[in-house]
């Protein structure tokens, strides 16, 4: 393949390194050319404190050849004695200087020295791939440095601000560590860089304004964390070669003034959260030899010009929502090796040309109509599920069409995959072999069609990478020899089990790291991590096998019951740019799985069904047919009413008929009204079947008509994670507007906490501990991996309802708004709660996602203290109890606030852990709030919580209480347009977090949906 061109970082190495040694070699004979005393001292203290440095240092080290830096012992490799350099021509050839330290890959371990400071005249530091740890030394900014490389460490803890003061620096690479925090803003002082790479870190908080004055980058990395939107300040870095930002929680669209980056050669755009957008303005762009705009919510065409991008090697737009043709522009690119368009919506038919194309393309689920395409491999074609529509001539086109349908009769119940290894029998099963190694666009049956798999991408910065891994450090692994082997994929991965009867399986996916080492060397620091979904559904996100199973080497198992529906089942992994990417070489990333065993939780009947059972199932399914046929006729479904009703029997949700929610209610009997939630009342109800619902009534006035109401139901419905309210269906007759949920047995988070005695639940640390993960995991899916990204706009103590095992489910998601559109300014209706709504949302109508960061932060609060945020008063200045949380953050008392019932019995640390994400989740700034899936890793410990401490001030309380008071007095006009069905004034009568009708119903043992 064709190297993809890179920037200009080997050249500035270069560069500088020859200058600094033609500086060296001069004049070695010189007695008097000496290392000043201080610098001696200071890489003394350096050898002293890194292991596997053992430098003997004395005045005349750069001179002297029996010893210092050039002693060949057995302690000291050739590759140390070349990579110290000193600068012997200060003061008249009389002084010599250490201006260049390499010390790449020599897994040097200790703490990060402080010492390296006092070499002032420095130019170079490299110490890639070691094992050191600790922080970044603040003592940095007293050097002369151009090139800082710490790629590849154990590093923790902020970028120090005072490295923003090396005037001279040009590289700063950061890469594949564990550092945090934002971003110093003072980095944008370093008007000569030209190299930040940053990526495979834990920052946080958005990129820094005064970023934009960095008009000298050629090489810009970010993998970390990030949040908020791309900035419009990017198009000031004119001089960029390369632009990658993978595997970032930041929100598009990609910013009209990435126009400006004409000199790019690569673009790496992924993951991006937030709306849809359009395809961004690259027409400029003509020297891109890399674009990748994957998984970036793109909608619309393919743009004609691509075709123009005569240098393009690899065009990667997968995971998007794509429509349209593929365009015949792209034809003429003669240097494309790699075209992935796999999970769009691309229509039309497949052209000739596309099918003859000799390069590496996957169009894999799409929606295409037409082609001449005789199987779902060619060449390095890989179409499988990539038609909506065929018309299928043999078994081999079969697997082109959506769903992978059986070619034949499903006949298969079990399924056990070596993953990456051979045909072997563990545990007494047979588990068939998996040794291919290919996997860049690749669809392979195996089996006589009983299982397939696919595999989509290209390793990035190695050509040769294999696509199956062997224990490549020999590590000692117990158990089957499965964990030996594993099939590893850059981007995507899926195994299917295909002709499958139908029904429910034990799916269990079985894993080991085996690409890591387990010792202390820079090739034990990787981090695989991404996610895996089956069925459609995300059931581990983030998932880090190494974590998991608790080392490298050591096998873990994940089980699912899952349900098989069309005879097909899907295991798909997929990489989101997140972990390591360099460790402990390039290309070192991507899901990795070991072995799949599928068994079914049923009892397989092979004798098939009578002829006389298979006349009996006819005959009764006509009956029922007719018999629905005629209830619908009755209910005017079919002519009477107007077509938008007509689209309930599309929904993939099921649909209710009054006469059943009736008769389940007792007539919407008052005796079953459980509560009164912000869209209506809501009622207990009990099937025919005995099985249990609730019913939420919601107000027609607010009707606009039934195909919108048909339409955002339809969405809501497909929205199913296990911390959500199942929507069973819905029913629209007579006026009537009623969705069907499922029954919560536990009521609600608020009654639990808040309710009068007898109704409260004695919740103890790990369960509440477990509700504030459900509830942070549940946002997490609506904002970042739902297909809506929806916006809440009302989490609150009464919206999480606890299931009888005390998990917490979301309800009432995407009534308010489902945020579609982009909008983030919304001044016509505001809805929310007060007391938990964020500043900007409230006086300003300023709506993000991190609006509903805010309220999980004051909720979070609640859990932990016991304490509902608005119904709290431990003094009179104090309005709420987050007010009284940052006071008792300044004074360094936080667990006060643990809820005292729980006496003794609770975990600090997990209790501080907590605290301090409630109030960086309740930042005034949102820009500062983390992410939802971000806090769900800081609950879970993967990453430390940086809360800050925002001091109340001299003039008077925060905005944000403000804004809670601003919102209490009913003469602001904000107020005044605000819905009433929505916002929910503070009263005696009304509880903080539901308006319920009394306060005995409260004290009932009624539940909420």
């Amino acid at each position: 393949m064709r190297q993809i061109k890179k920037s200009g970082s080997k050249l500035t190495y270069f560069m500088v390194w020859c200058f600094l040694a033609l500086n060296c070699f001069q004049e070695f004979g010189s007695d008097a050319q000496l290392i000043p005393q201080d610098e001696v001292k200071a890489l003394q203290a350096i050898s002293d404190k890194l292991k596997n440095v053992n430098w003997k240092v004395a005045e005349r080290s750069c001179i002297e050849l029996d010893g210092g830096f050039n002693n060949n012992n057995n302690n000291i490799s050739d590759e140390f004695v070349r990579n110290v350099t000193c600068d012997c021509t200060f003061q008249n050839n009389t002084v010599c200087h250490i201006t260049s330290i390499f010390l790449k890959g020599q897994n040097i371990s200790g703490v990060m020295p402080s010492e390296f400071g006092n070499l002032t005249q420095l130019k170079v530091l490299d110490l890639t791939r070691n094992y050191l740890n600790g922080s970044i030394p603040t003592s940095f900014a007293t050097n002369s440095l151009v090139v800082l490389s710490l790629l590849g460490n154990r590093l923790s803890g902020p970028i120090p601000k005072e490295i923003g003061d090396i005037a001279s620096l040009e590289d700063l690479v950061l890469e594949n560590n564990q550092l945090g925090g934002p971003l110093p803003p003072s980095l944008g002082n370093l008007s000569k860089l030209k190299r930040l790479l940053l990526s495979s870190n834990n920052f946080t908080g958005t990129i820094p304004e005064t970023f934009s004055k960095l008009k000298n980058l050629t090489d810009l990395i970010d993998g970390s964390s990030l949040s908020g939107q791309i900035p419009n300040f990017i198009g000031n870095w004119t001089k960029l070669d390369r632009l990658d930002m993978q595997g970032i929680s930041m929100q598009g669209p990609i910013p009209r003034t990435i126009s400006e980056l004409k000199l790019l050669t690569e673009l790496r755009v992924t993951d991006l959260n937030g709306p849809t957008m359009t395809f961004p303005n690259l027409k400029d762009l003509k020297n891109l030899q890399l674009l990748e705009l994957r998984n970036c919510l793109i909608t619309g065409p393919i743009p004609d010009y691509i075709g123009e991008m005569t240098n393009l090697i690899t065009l990667d737009l997968s995971f998007n929502m794509l429509t349209g043709s593929i365009p015949n522009s792209i034809q003429g690119l003669r240097s494309l090796d790699y075209m992935f368009l796999t999970n769009n919506s691309l229509t039309g038919p497949i052209q000739d040309w596309i099918l003859n194309f000799k390069i590496n393309i996957d169009l894999s689920y799409n929606n295409f109509t037409k082609s001449s395409a005789t199987s779902c491999q060619q060449l390095n074609l890989n179409l499988a599920s990539s038609h909506s529509s065929l018309a299928v001539t043999s078994p081999s086109t079969l697997c082109l069409k959506r769903s992978l349908p059986c070619a034949g009769k499903p006949q298969y119940y079990s399924l056990f995959i070596n993953c990456g290894g051979p045909e072997e029998d563990f545990e007494g099963n047979h588990y068939v072999g998996d040794l291919q190694n290919d996997g860049i666009s690749n669809f392979d049956l195996r089996n006589a069609g009983q299982w397939a798999f696919s595999s989509t991408g290209e390793y990035m910065g190695k050509v040769d990478a294999d696509y199956t891994a062997s224990n490549a450090f020999s590590l000692n692994i117990s158990g089957p020899d499965y964990y030996q082997t594993a099939r590893i994929s850059p981007l995507s991965l899926n195994y299917y089990g295909l002709c499958m009867l139908n029904g429910n399986y034990k799916v269990k996916l079985h894993f080991a790291e085996i690409m890591f080492s387990d010792d202390q060397t820079f090739s034990s620091l990787g981090r695989r991590i991404f996610d895996v979904s089956i069925q459609g559904f995300k059931y581990l996100k983030d998932f880090n096998i190494m974590e998991e199973a608790g080392g490298v080497g050591k096998g873990i198992t994940k089980e699912f019951d899952v349900d098989v529906n069309d005879n097909t089942l899907e295991i798909h992994l997929y990489w989101a740019g997140k972990g390591t990417t360099a460790i402990p070489d390039i290309s070192v990333y991507g899901p990795l799985i070991s072995a799949i065993t599928v068994t079914p939780n049923f009892k397989n009947h092979s004798g098939g069904l009578s002829a006389g059972a298979i006349v009996g199932i006819v005959a009764a399914s006509c009956v029922l047919v007719m018999l629905i046929l005629a209830t619908l006729w009755e209910m005017g479904l079919f002519g009477q009413k107007d077509t938008a009703d007509k689209d309930l029997l599309d929904l993939k949700t099921g649909y209710f008929s009054l006469r059943q929610i009736k008769a389940a209610t007792n007539d919407f009997d008052p005796a079953n009204k459980i509560g009164e939630g912000g869209f209506g009342p809501v009622y207990k109800g009990v099937l025919s079947d005995g099985y249990v619902i609730a019913v939420k009534q919601l107000s027609s006035k607010s009707r606009q008509g039934n195909r919108e109401f048909v339409n955002e139901i339809g969405l809501i419905s497909a929205l199913q994670h296990p911390n959500l309210v199942k929507l069973y269906g819905c029913c629209i007759e007579e006026k009537q507007l009623l969705l069907i949920y499922e029954y919560m047995e536990n009521n609600c988070l608020g009654r639990a906490l808040f309710g009068h005695q007898g109704q409260k639940l004695q919740l103890d640390w790990p369960t509440r501990m477990k509700i504030c993960l459900g509830i942070a995991k549940g946002l997490a899916y609506l904002h970042e991996e739902s297909p809506l990204k929806i916006v809440h706009r009302d989490i609150k103590a009464t919206n999480v309802l606890l299931d009888k095992d005390l998990s917490a489910k979301i309800s009432d998601f995407g009534l308010a708004k489902l945020d579609e559109e982009g909008n983030t300014h919304i001044s016509t209706r505001i809805a929310g709660t007060i007391g938990y709504m964020a500043p900007e949302y409230a006086m300003r109508g300023y709506l993000t996602d991190k609006a509903d960061v805010y309220s999980f932060g004051v909720v979070a609060l609640e859990i932990v203290s016991g304490k509902s945020n608005t119904d709290y008063m431990p003094k009179e200045e104090f309005i709420y109890l987050l007010d009284w949380a940052f006071v008792l953050q300044e004074q360094g008392k936080l667990l006060e606030l643990v809820d005292p019932s729980l006496d003794s019995r609770y975990s600090q640390k997990e209790a501080m852990r907590m605290l301090n994400l409630a109030l960086l989740c309740t930042n005034k700034s949102s820009t500062h709030r983390p992410s939802m899936s971000l806090v769900v890793s800081m609950l879970e410990g993967k990453t430390p919580i940086q809360a800050p401490v925002i001091k109340r001030g001299e003039s008077g309380r925060h905005s944000r209480y403000k804004a809670s008071e601003l919102l209490s007095q009913d003469t602001q006009p904000l107020v005044s347009s605000l819905s009433h069905r929505s916002i929910e004034q503070r009263d005696e009568s009304i509880h903080s977090s539901i308006s319920l009708q009394s306060e005995q119903e409260f004290s009932s043992s009624r539940k909420l949906p």
